[in-house]
């Protein structure tokens, strides 16, 4: 018989003998650390398979996660179950949740860099937001998480499945606060909130906590104080001390932080007869949370190499039927999910009326659907901010309550974008918006932008309404004005043979609606009045007077979108669906110019035009590389204009890259085509990648010009076009920094090199 074996047969034997075993009770320690937090997984996992009983639980920052939850009667195996899903990582990274999207009342996104938010009091009093992680996600899945746990215990940490505390810190007082008794998740929550990394919520005391690790990383003393333990098992994710000093500035610059804002554990604090594990996190960091699966490996591997001392200092073992039926128990006696009531604080009467109008019932009661969406609904809308929720049993009504702790976000938005780039389409952007908030939400916005290739001008003032089902209305004005003449550039084309100068001017309103988050719908209609140049010849001379067209009238569209791309330009992750049908009828006036041979003339218009835009990603397993597919159908009976220039400048045009807006090509104007596309994008070093697009358009009766300068419709189909480009893409704070080689099937087209730097968008014609 081994020696290990047979001391622990005589040991079994002395302390049955005693009532010992029986008596033994065993408190387990788990340290913060960020990301490697993760590793008290690996090691729960070990604990329990080996029938090591866990009688009490302390845990700091991510060991007040981990320990949390399995406080509140998830095993290890479930633990893990959650850590390793992709929604975890939306949790840590603040990256919003795709089918949690909510664009109702997004409008097209700008080529804005940066986005200052600052709230104006009503004395004038400023103040600047600022940016930490976004914890939406993960404020709504703690609070779903423990909120059962925390009814069956009656908000009591001595009464979860296992009993519980947590640390965390106010800082002001500079007073450790051992968290005993109230929400779970607010505990958890406060114990994790790192400065500059994660915001403080605000407690219903009215205090800020922060990261009980700016105290005590390692609280071995709670533990004794609170549970006094016969044995202590205390596992240290956090550095005792750096092995190697940091080389270059930055990784200096982010160890020092984290170092000086977390407390250095004692590695005897465990006492003569506990146990201490130190996983060999060598190489991980505290915001390593793409690596989980290694993390819990390590305090899986770690606890192994500490079982046979482990073993020998707790004889007691945890019956594993036995353990599955009391956690079954437990969480059996969680009140059934049922929510009768949603309540909203931290604004006054009226606009705590507003935000609540964004949660609606399905039936007698609220469902967690209903919930989710008006809570995503609420964050969608600019005008909220540090949006917090709670979920807690209420006895008397015999269901949960939701409530939401609200601040007011900025009521005043700058934003700035600029685009540089080899060809001339240098232009800048400024926007600003306001918005006041009673018991419904008024927003006016303006922009603006100025270059050598667009102009443009915008303003609108939306009134939002959360009704039973939500509604907008939204008067706005546009202005576009777009040059195409000296459009070249370096390695590409220096003029067009075609100098076409555009502008448009839209009146209108738009009235929107949405039944689900999913979705949005909008009635757009106004009065519109285009006006366009060109020439008709193939050369032109200083001396050359230009056609002009204006067509003006009145126009309406129904459309349908639903947006969730990861990026504004470039996306590598998402969905975007879009439909729209376009009503149109005015009168257009044709004054030739000293190239036309046609005569000036007035004819009236009226088409209805189709629109379906489907694009999708999706990443490759194992792997930040990203296939998508595009498609686009246009059906539309406009009709032929005075001349084959003033037909093709009126109709819809095929944009499929990033510069296919700047371009004038005949190929890729046309009233009707369907169009499908393949992207790839693979990460090269850090935030640099390459992407490739290949796309392929077919025009079905294209416009022809006749002799006589005037256009007709083609019978069937033209020849299928192809468009492809491959570049490199690198995300900077003020856009992606772009170099691509790319081809238009036209004979004004070709193939080119060109770079921008930022965002390359433009707003829409008013007939788009």
């Amino acid at each position: 018989m081994k020696t290990s074996t047979l001391r622990n047969l005589i040991t079994w034997t002395l302390l049955l003998a005693t009532g010992q075993a029986q008596a033994q009770k065993v408190g387990l320690v788990l340290s913060g650390g960020g990301a490697k937090g993760l590793a008290h997984v690996g090691v729960l996992k070990q604990l329990e398979k080996n029938h090591i009983p866990i009688d009490y639980i302390v845990g700091t920052s991510m060991g007040a996660i981990v320990g949390g939850m399995y406080a509140a009667g998830y095993s290890p195996a479930e633990i893990e179950t959650v850590v390793l899903s992709p929604e975890f990582q939306r949790w840590t990274s603040g990256k919003p949740l795709e089918d949690k999207t909510f664009n109702f009342a997004t409008t097209e996104p700008s080529p804005a860099s940066l986005r200052l938010g600052v709230a104006i009091d009503s004395s004038f009093k400023t103040r600047v937001s600022t940016n930490l992680v976004n914890d939406l996600n993960l404020n709504l899945a703690l609070a779903k998480l423990l909120a059962p746990a925390g009814a069956s215990a009656g908000y009591d940490f001595d009464k979860l499945f296992v009993p519980f505390r947590c640390l965390t810190s106010e800082v002001f007082t500079r007073q450790q606060v051992v968290q005993r008794k109230g929400s779970l998740s607010d505990a958890v929550r406060n114990s994790m909130t790192f400065p500059l990394a994660f915001r403080p919520i605000r407690n219903l005391d009215g205090k800020y906590y922060f990261d009980g690790a700016v105290y005590n990383n390692f609280p071995t003393n709670v533990m004794r104080k609170e549970f006094n333990p016969d044995v202590m098992i205390g596992v240290n994710v956090g550095d005792v001390a750096f092995k190697k000093y940091p080389k270059d500035d930055d990784a200096q610059l982010a160890a020092t932080i984290l170092f000086l804002g977390t407390s250095v554990a004692d590695t005897g604090s465990v006492g003569r007869n506990g146990i201490f594990i130190q996983p060999d996190l060598d190489g991980l960091g505290a915001g390593d949370f793409d690596r989980v699966k290694l993390l819990i490996a390590k305090g899986d591997t770690a606890t192994q190499r500490k079982m046979e001392l482990i073993q020998q200092r707790i004889a007691r073992r945890e019956d594993t039927l036995l353990l599955q039926a009391r956690r079954r128990k437990f969480q059996s006696e969680a009140p059934t999910p049922r929510f009768v009531a949603v309540e909203v604080r931290g604004l006054n009467a009226a606009q705590n009326s507003y935000a609540a109008g964004f949660f609606r019932r399905t039936g007698s009661t609220y469902s967690l659907d209903d919930l989710e969406e008006g809570y995503y609904r609420l964050a969608s809308d600019d005008f909220f901010r540090n949006i917090y929720p709670r979920i807690r049993y209420d006895e008397n009504q015999k269901g949960y309550i939701f409530s939401v702790d609200v601040q007011r976000n900025n009521n005043v938005t700058t934003e700035v974008g600029f685009v540089l780039s080899n060809r001339p389409l240098d232009n800048l952007y400024l926007g600003v918006e306001y918005r006041y908030l009673r018991r419904q939400l008024f927003t006016a916005t303006a922009d603006v932008s100025l270059g050598r290739f667009y102009n443009g001008a915008h303003g609108s003032f939306r009134i939002s309404v959360p009704a039973s089902i939500p509604f907008l209305v939204e008067p706005t004005i546009t202005y576009n004005q777009w040059d195409y003449q000296n459009t070249g550039g370096l390695l590409g084309r220096d003029v067009l043979s075609t100098q076409v100068r555009q502008q448009d001017t839209k009146v209108g309103v738009q009235f929107g609606v949405s039944p689900a988050y999913r979705a949005r719908y909008l009635l757009d209609a106004g009065v519109f009045r285009n006006q366009d140049y060109y020439t008709n010849a193939n050369t032109i001379t200083s001396g050359d007077i230009l056609d002009e067209t204006v067509f003006q009238g009145v126009t309406a569209a129904l459309r349908t979108a639903r947006n969730t791309l990861n990026e504004k330009q470039y996306s590598t992750a998402g969905h975007l669906r879009s439909y729209s049908v376009r009503g149109v009828y005015g009168n257009a006036n044709y004054t030739p110019g000293s190239t036309s041979l046609l005569p000036d003339n007035e004819r009236r218009h009226q088409w209805l035009q189709l629109k379906a835009t489907e694009e999708r990603y999706f990443p490759l397993k194992g792997d930040r590389r990203a296939w998508g597919y595009f498609a686009e159908v246009v059906a539309t009976g406009q009709g032929t204009f005075s001349s084959y220039r003033s037909s093709i400048t009126q109709a819809p045009v095929f944009a499929p890259l990033a510069d296919s807006r700047t371009l004038f090509l005949d190929s890729y104007r046309s009233g009707r085509y369907g169009a499908v596309g393949l992207r790839y994008s693979q990460p090269l070093l850090g935030k640099l990648e390459w992407r490739t697009e290949v796309f392929s358009h077919l025009n079905f009766q294209r416009f022809d010009r006749t002799e006589d300068q005037r256009a007709e419709r083609s019978r069937g189909f033209d020849r299928p076009r192809f468009t492809a480009s491959s570049g490199f893409i690198f995300r900077t704070p003020v856009g992606p920094l772009a170099l691509h080689a790319r081809y238009y099937d036209d004979p004004q087209g070709g193939f080119a090199v060109w770079g921008h730097l930022g965002f390359l968008l433009f707003r829409g014609r008013a007939l788009e």
